[in-house]
């Protein structure tokens, strides 16, 4: 399985498997342990079993990340390739997982041209107004000003948004790639 790289498409979906498959794993060790343990000696039958026990801390910590990220879901691929084939001169990264201050919001994606950010998010219970304003405090503490930051919740307004900013990116023809992989850099970071 090809590992798929932080702000492209897929990347919340491959979370979620090792999340998985960790809880997984950890859960079959608990359950070797006590099974081998309680068939052998009684001094080891305590170690073993004590091993177990110590063993299921970590799945279960595993297991409740599982479900706290069990809405989780990376972009749709057909959405992904739209966004990708009318934003050709923007800079794009798909499942960002931003911070509003109180939990982690997955972003389905965001667009950088310049001096703006727009994001878009698919989940109804989303603060969009917190991500952006967190997003551009984040941007200003690493010296952005003066950039519009707006997520927004409806897939059509912010394909339109993309289509228009990627229409003046066409005309303009300013070389900001250097800035806006900067600003892309700090987004996938928060």
């Amino acid at each position: 399985m090809k590992k798929i790289e932080k702000g492209d498409p897929g990347y919340l979906d491959q979370i979620k498997k090792g999340e998985i498959i960790r809880t997984t794993v950890c859960f079959v060790i608990a359950a070797v342990l006590l099974c081998v343990g309680y068939d052998w000696a009684h001094t080891v039958l305590n170690l073993l079993s004590a091993a177990a026990v110590l063993m299921c801390i970590p799945a279960i910590m595993s297991l409740m990340h599982v479900i706290a990220h069990s809405s989780w879901s990376s972009i749709d691929r057909e959405k992904a390739e739209e966004i990708r084939a009318k934003a050709d001169l923007l800079t794009v990264c798909y499942d960002v997982l931003a911070d509003d201050g109180r939990q982690k919001t997955p972003v389905d994606c965001i667009v950088i041209s310049g001096h703006n950010v727009f994001g878009y998010t698919h989940y109804e219970k989303a603060d969009t107004e917190g991500l952006s304003v967190k997003i551009r405090s984040i941007l200003e503490e690493n010296g952005y000003t003066g950039i519009t930051v707006k997520v927004l919740e409806r897939y059509k307004p912010f394909l339109a948004r993309v289509e228009g900013l990627n229409n003046i990116a066409a005309v303009e023809r300013e070389d900001t790639k250097e800035r806006e992989k900067a600003i892309r850099r700090i987004v996938l970071e928060m």
